[in-house]
């Protein structure tokens, strides 16, 4: 099957009928969909540090808002279905979880929890008014961005093409169904949830 008919339908996101009629290709279009998801919370969280920056009032909530975001959806979410399903479907197809691309995206993941967890604590500083705080979220929320637009955009170029490559009919349709199944038991939260807020908190932040 070609990368080219295997995309055909790629807009095409719920199973139709009561056989559900599976597009192949979303589990890979519905994780670039999701990355463009994130980059509108992105946009959200450089606006907050520029505004931080420039010693502009900036409620806490915000900042917790913007760090909730992050870990429910980027994380749990969006990490978590590529660690649960993604990675392990490609080392079955002979892309080896513990060495190349897929080592080097899960040290990433990694890095990128240790920078939310850094961005929690420069929070919890701000809302109690440590002088300190602004410059360490900044700092922290500065790497984070950084890190998760060069990590979606290897993903794009190097990972999801070797999936476009190595995966059978089967691997695409497996996948699909443990994403549906899955995305209950990480959040309680729908896509359409995440969607909602991301767009709200771009429109609101984003500069």
């Amino acid at each position: 099957m070609t990368s080219t008919s295997r995309y055909q339908a790629a807009d095409i996101w719920e199973s139709q009928g009561s056989l559900g009629v599976i597009n192949l290709a979303q589990p890979l279009h519905t994780l670039k969909h999701e990355h463009r998801v994130i980059e509108r919370a992105l946009h959200a969280l450089n606006g907050v540090c520029v505004r931080l920056e420039w010693g502009d009032p900036v409620p806490h909530e915000a900042l917790s808002e913007l760090v909730d975001f992050i870990g429910a959806f980027a994380d749990a979410f969006h990490h978590g279905k590529e660690e649960a399903y993604l990675f392990p479907a490609l080392d079955n197809r002979g892309i080896p979880r513990d060495a190349g691309p897929l080592e080097a995206l899960e040290r990433q993941h990694e890095i990128e929890r240790y920078l939310t967890g850094k961005m929690r604590s420069a929070v919890e500083k701000y809302r109690e008014v440590d002088p300190a705080s602004r410059s360490q979220f900044v700092e922290a929320a500065s790497r984070y961005v950084d890190h998760l637009t060069a990590h979606m955009e290897a993903e794009e170029a190097i990972l999801f093409r070797l999936a476009e490559e190595v995966f059978e009919e089967s691997d695409l349709a497996a996948l699909a169904q443990a994403f549906r199944q899955a995305e209950g038991q990480l959040s309680p939260r729908t896509k359409e949830d995440f969607e909602k807020l991301a767009d709200e908190l771009e429109e609101k932040w984003a500069l």
